[in-house]
């Protein structure tokens, strides 16, 4: 039985390639021993593989429970002077009380065919120490950008210790790559902090035109509460950056979540929630600061939504799920037309998630009206990625629960794609499912990540995502990329 007691979900809370069965673009996708059932919609490509992760890489005693081969939390871009070259990242074997053992690095030159696994020094359990700057138990929340220069760059959060316990370590570390992907130097510590602070979502975005300019950001959360943003820049492709600092801050009773960097032609834009104090349906800003001088000066935030979320839990026992509601996601078109989405419940009257989108047609000064994405209003969405093609087609993915039963031994779940030409009007494609989120490890809650990813190549939408094994045993989850064009 997976019943356990309902706890709400809270903004403030810190924390070789197998094939599917199917066919696409003439490509034979094989079967091979051990893979899930083919329940899904489009062909999908495993792109995550079985640990090789000791459990006493860590070089200290761990409390928690280690998900041996459970990946959560998928990133992945596309080279902007390369469309068939992608970078992707993931955490590998996640611990119950948060963190992973190491972040895991991919990269395919043929479109998500084939990728090719690699890692960076971030943690110990990944080659990290002393000398390369990776001295730290644990890791969490990879992003990786790529540039023109067909340079590639992953950022996390690396900690020792519990988070603002006694004598706990933590960074925000950037590796960078000039085979695309495929090798990665010793990170740079753009900030380290003791157990008074706390540097969490961390993001990173390289300038698609200018590869000089890499854009970092996250959230400096305090022991004696707020946690503004921050943001870092590299001015030569990532060899040095600049020091870190901050460019906005809420004040002592918010903080920051989920700090992005969107380059627009003539500004880059800074998009983030803003949450207050409290712990039960919590009023959030999904707000937008610009500049235009890449980043040297900030304008004021303006908002672009306001909105409540209940979280997620499951429609039958009330099993929470761990899920994207603290952060939004950001997607930019050919016109520099900016799009957010983000979990909020004001299409249910705020009983349950759905999915939200607005959009700026002037650089991030105004924004739309958030219209609805999912079809299905009825259960709660959750977790969302936006992107747009090179076509002007908008895509949105999501997870809900329209599959599940009345079995609590189970929790039913899909993943769903919406497309749109005008960002108001949506039409719904099935990706895979019903997987079981029952069989997710359990880390504050049924955890995938806090964020998946979506791009795409010519006509094709390509998520990158994670999803459950229909197998019993310790391979809980991993990590695919899918083919749809609908």
């Amino acid at each position: 039985m997976r019943g356990r007691p309902v706890r709400p979900w809270t903004l403030a809370t810190i924390n070789g390639v197998a094939f599917l069965s199917c066919s696409y673009g003439g490509v034979g996708f094989l079967t091979p021993p051990g893979t899930p059932p083919p329940f899904t919609s489009v062909p999908l490509v495993r792109v995550s593989e079985a640990s090789n992760l000791a459990a006493g890489c860590n070089g200290a005693p761990q409390t928690g429970t280690r998900f041996v081969d459970a990946e959560v939390g998928a990133y992945a871009t596309m080279d902007p002077a390369n469309p068939t070259h992608f970078v992707g990242a993931w955490q590998q074997d996640r611990w119950s009380n948060g963190g992973a053992q190491g972040i895991m690095l991919a990269a395919s030159f043929n479109g998500g065919r084939t990728w090719s696994l690699s890692s960076a020094p971030f943690s110990r359990c990944t080659g990290g120490d002393a000398g390369n700057g990776g001295d730290f138990e644990r890791v969490s929340n990879p992003w990786v950008a790529a540039s023109a220069t067909g340079n590639a760059y992953a950022i996390t959060l690396a900690f020792s210790g519990a988070t603002f316990a006694s004598g706990s370590t933590n960074a925000v570390l950037v590796a960078r790559s000039t085979d695309g992907g495929l090798n990665w130097g010793d990170p740079i510590a753009l900030i380290q902090d003791g157990d008074q602070f706390f540097n969490d979502r961390p993001s990173i975005t390289a300038d698609p035109v200018d590869s000089r300019f890499i854009y970092a950001t996250w959230t400096r959360l305090a022991a004696t509460q707020g946690g503004p943003a921050l943001f870092a820049r590299s001015v030569d492709g990532g060899a040095s950056w600049d020091a870190a600092r901050t460019i906005f801050d809420p004040g002592r009773n918010s903080h920051t979540a989920g700090n992005q960097i969107a380059v627009l032609p003539g500004a880059i834009v800074s998009v983030f929630t803003e949450v207050g104090a409290g712990t039960v349906q919590q009023t959030a800003a999904v707000r937008a600061m610009r500049s235009t001088d890449r980043g040297d000066t900030w304008s004021a935030p303006v908002t672009i939504a306001t909105y409540t979320t209940p979280g997620t839990i499951s429609p039958d026992d009330g099993t929470l799920i761990r899920d994207g509601s603290p952060s939004a996601s950001v997607a930019v078109d050919g016109n520099g037309v900016l799009y957010v989405v983000w979990q909020d419940a004001r299409f249910s009257g705020g009983q349950h998630d759905g999915i939200a989108l607005s959009r700026s047609l002037d650089g991030g000064l105004s924004w739309t009206a958030p219209v609805r994405v999912n079809a299905n209003t009825a259960i709660a969405a959750f977790t969302p990625a936006v992107h747009v093609r090179a076509d002007g087609v908008i895509g949105v993915t999501y997870y809900d629960f329209r599959s599940d039963t009345d079995n609590l031994d189970t929790l039913l779940t899909d993943y769903w794609l919406a497309t749109s030409t005008d960002a108001t009007n949506w039409s719904e494609s099935h990706l895979t499912g019903p997987f079981d989120l029952a069989r997710a490890p359990d880390s504050g809650g049924l955890f995938l990540g806090d964020y998946q990813a979506l791009t795409s190549l010519g006509s094709d939408f390509l998520p990158f995502f994670v999803q459950t094994n229909a197998a019993t045993g310790g391979n809980r989850t991993d990590v695919f990329m899918g083919f749809s064009a609908p």
